[in-house]
């Protein structure tokens, strides 16, 4: 009895210290290690793992958000600039391209596209780069590789990279550049831009034909047989220097090179992976990336959390000192000529539902977010001229928003060849117009996205070369320019659209019937439905009958690809920002039909392609907007497509995070960024105070209980005394 009385005296002597505790530096709900309360450390969060950090075959946003910490292809976006400029990385230069005729002979800038046999491309590397420390490179006393031939007994206790003992570096070299490219050609890598460089990078295809026959290999014998191979258009001259040699003329190769795709791979790390037993422990470069740039993936637990830390070897970089004219007064270049990266670690913690990422956020314990839908409320508010503000509690808390719209569209698209919506009638043509004016699209933006859109007037989005602004940027036959800005025409003039298309009100004259269109959708929950019943009354406003035919994505793509469907709402997402990645979705030869192309809605104009061969190989100036210009008017003219929108996308950052600055193609940001932790472990402790009344509660209690017990205790042991 008196044992229990003790530890119950115990018991609420610790809520006593417990609950005094809260008075220390860390907030009680801090998950991070209280060592790392003010260190400089950038606290973020991930969906899902990435699937591939292999830069020859990763190709989607949520493994660049790594990868482009990670490697350093020879261009990058400049960080303040817009419209979207290319500058070095790797590179010492952005290489020019000199052309040539099919005799060697060298051709002016200028020279007709059909004179042009090939083009190529120098890439000087700049000195002074070294790859990140890695087992790939550490060698023995005796010179050789340390970790080249391993056996089976040498992976005993090897379980993750960072249990091998000892690592090495080297100094980057053209070689590193020319064995990527190689690889981006192998089978084996699967690299989805195979396709697209056999048709520009001169001897790729016979060398992805060459390979074929390797699949089946084993891994080191499929590496030794890369080393040996040769690639009739990629040369190396010298340790820094390498020759790309292109088939005629693409202007736009520039933009491949500024993606992770043409980083450069060192062969010891194909080499180091490709032996037996690695992969079985997840040791692969698909797990484990190699890289020259800022940051290293020092851990990689995608159940749990990601980090990235500062590369050692890192070459050096400088914040940039240019920027737009409204970067002078906003702060953003306050850093200009500061060596980069500020950032010491980045830690990523898996979250896969919206509402923890959100709160934590809130806490302070994440120092950027995007808002969800659940959240947007909480976060946004519309001020009297339609735009987003944050609310009062956001400001309150030093929190800012970054909004930029994306390079991407979203939009409802005509299937051309078929009979009734498509074709080059003129009946089809007004239809199609008519309903151009009927499907509202503000409406759309402000239910379904939060607002979170811009209405498109033509397939370029803001940003992109050839796009306009105010009123030369209007579709004159879906808006008129009033008062400083655009409106929709009214429904009124769809209905007289309708009737010379022979449709009043819905109806063919020729046969009596209502116009009925299917529309092909892909529908899996609640917010789906509201979506297509929303479409469903867009049609019916022209007294036209919309039937919803919804399916699974891989039956929605089949029908896309055969071209069975009639009316779908389709997206595309800028690989690189040139008007030739967007204008060539409606480009006769890319239909998706007859081509396999990306032209979804086998739109098909001989003048518009025409002018879009001539548009592709053209620099920006002003012949080529003038050819943009008509481009986009033919389009407007025949509407195969009801342009949608490009999605605005909504971010906020603590008031410590500084640099943060939305900036859609360039990836590789993190470095940029600079923290104020002490800054944020004072807010922190601000907004996450304890909550100590349950543990008075508790404590009260446990007086009430154990009080009777000691009474009790020492009236026994008095008795006992007697």
């Amino acid at each position: 009895m008196r044992d229990w009385v003790e530890r119950g005296w115990i018991g609420v002597f610790g809520l006593l210290v417990l609950a005094l505790s809260g008075c220390g530096e860390s907030a009680w709900n801090d998950p991070y290690p209280a060592a790392d309360a003010e260190a400089n450390v950038y606290y973020s969060s991930f969906a899902e793992r990435p699937k591939h950090l292999d830069p020859a075959r990763s190709y989607s946003s949520d493994e660049y958000a790594f990868l482009a910490q990670i490697y350093e292809p020879p261009l990058q976006y400049h960080f303040l600039l817009r419209p979207y400029r290319l500058v070095p990385l790797s590179a010492a230069e952005v290489p020019e391209p000199r052309y040539f005729d099919a005799a060697g002979h060298p051709l002016p800038e200028d020279a007709p596209v059909a004179a042009i046999d090939h083009s190529d491309y120098l890439i000087r590397i700049q000195p002074g780069i070294r790859f990140q420390p890695h087992p790939a490179f550490a060698r023995a006393d005796d010179g050789s590789y340390r970790y080249h031939a391993l056996s089976p007994g040498d992976l005993k206790g090897i379980n993750r990279l960072a249990d091998f003992e000892a690592t090495g570096t080297r100094a980057l070299t053209a070689e590193d550049f020319a064995h990527q490219i190689k690889r981006l050609a192998a089978p084996w890598s699967h690299s989805p831009i195979a396709g697209l460089m056999r048709e520009h990078i001169r001897g790729f295809g016979e060398l992805a034909d060459q390979l074929a026959g390797l699949e089946s290999a084993g891994a080191l014998e499929r590496v030794a047989a890369l080393r040996q191979a040769s690639l009739s258009g990629v040369e190396v001259l010298d340790s820094q220097t390498l020759r790309i040699r292109l088939e005629g003329k693409y202007p736009q190769f520039q933009y491949w090179l500024a993606m992770p795709f043409f980083a450069p791979m060192p062969w010891e790390a194909d080499v180091f992976y490709a032996q037996p037993g690695l992969a079985e422990r997840n040791i692969t470069l698909d797990w484990y990336p190699v890289g020259t740039g800022p940051y290293m993936l020092s851990e990689n637990d995608p159940n749990r959390r990601m980090v990235l830390e500062r590369n050692p070897n890192f070459h050096g970089e400088t914040y940039p000192s240019e920027g737009m004219p409204e970067d002078l007064d906003s702060g953003i270049l306050n850093d200009a000529g500061r060596p980069i990266p500020f950032i010491d670690r980045a830690i990523y913690s898996l979250e896969k539902e919206d509402i923890p990422r959100w709160t934590k956020f809130l806490q302070g314990y994440y120092d950027a977010s995007g808002i969800s839908s659940d959240a947007f409320d909480q976060a946004i508010q519309i001020d009297a001229s339609g735009e987003p503000i944050l609310t009062e509690v956001m400001r309150e808390r030093g929190i800012s928003l970054l909004t930029s719209v994306e390079p991407s569209i979203y939009y409802m698209g005509f299937n051309m060849l078929d009979p009734v919506i498509g074709g080059d009638s003129e009946r089809a043509r007004l239809l199609r117009r008519a309903i151009s004016i009927a499907v509202d699209f503000e409406e759309f933006i402000s239910i379904f996205t939060n607002g979170r859109g811009l209405v498109a007037q033509s397939p370029l989005p803001p940003g992109i070369f050839g796009h306009r602004e105010g009123e030369a940027g209007i579709n004159p036959f879906v808006y008129e320019w009033r008062n400083g800005r655009p409106e929709r025409r009214s429904l009124d003039e769809a209905l007289v659209l309708m009737e010379q298309a022979g449709y009043p009100n819905g109806v063919d004259r020729e046969t009596g019937r209502t116009l009925s269109l299917n529309y092909e959708a892909v529908a899996t929950g609640p917010d789906d439905r509201a979506r297509l019943n929303w479409i469903r009354k867009q049609f019916a406003k022209l007294g036209i009958e919309l039937v919803i035919r919804s399916t699974d994505y891989n039956r929605f793509q089949e029908k896309i690809r055969n071209g069975t469907g009639q009316v779908f709402m389709w997206g595309w997402n800028a690989d690189y920002p040139d008007p030739e990645n967007f204008l060539f979705l409606l480009y006769g030869p890319n239909g998706k039909v007859e081509h396999q192309g990306e032209n979804a809605s086998n739109y098909a104009n001989p003048e518009f392609d025409r002018l879009f061969d001539a548009m592709k190989y053209m620099e920006d100036g002003p012949e080529r907007q003038a050819l943009i210009d008509q481009l986009v008017e033919i389009a407007r003219r025949d509407a195969p497509w009801l342009w949608g929108f490009h999605p605005k996308s909504f971010s906020l950052h603590h008031r410590w995070l500084l640099n943060a600055h939305p900036n859609q193609m360039a990836n590789n940001t993190l470095k940029y960024r600079r923290l104020d932790p002490e800054q944020r472990q004072a807010a922190r402790r601000d907004w996450n105070p304890p909550i100590l009344w349950p543990l008075w509660v508790v404590g009260g209690v446990l007086v009430l209980l154990v009080l009777p017990a000691w009474w009790m205790v020492r009236r026994r042991e008095r008795s006992t005394a007697l």
